[in-house]
């Protein structure tokens, strides 16, 4: 099994779950996060005033899928997500040694 987390652009989150869910994956978990990269935040002007907004809003997309899935799923991540343009963010793929469905005592990846 892999977890896959995406860090995307937050106007990219409806496209990427939309094309993910046709893809087949049954669940995710979407948490507003902030950082930056090569981007390096951008200035901004408030009243005359300039200042330099460092950490940039972001969307971090967590999925869990079977090992012959990943691949497919980083895919359309991709895809979907792509602007060409830097700050389009970032893909973590980890191994995962076990999974357990709460309700149900399930492990697995039956529990997925």
């Amino acid at each position: 099994m892999k977890k896959i987390e995406a860090v995307i652009r937050h106007f990219k989150l409806e496209e990427v779950k939309d094309a993910l869910t046709k893809s087949g994956v049954q669940g995710m978990t979407v948490t507003e996060v902030r950082g930056f990269g090569r981007q390096k935040g951008h200035k901004e002007q408030y009243r005359g005033a300039e200042y330099t907004v460092d950490f940039l809003p972001k969307v971090k997309l967590e999925v869990v899928v079977a090992d012959a899935e990943a691949k497919k799923v980083i895919d359309t991540i991709i895809q979907t997500a792509r602007t060409g343009q830097i700050g389009d963010g970032k893909i973590f793929v980890t191994n995962l040694e076990e999974l357990v469905r709460i309700r149900t005592g399930e492990t697995g990846e039956i529990a997925i």
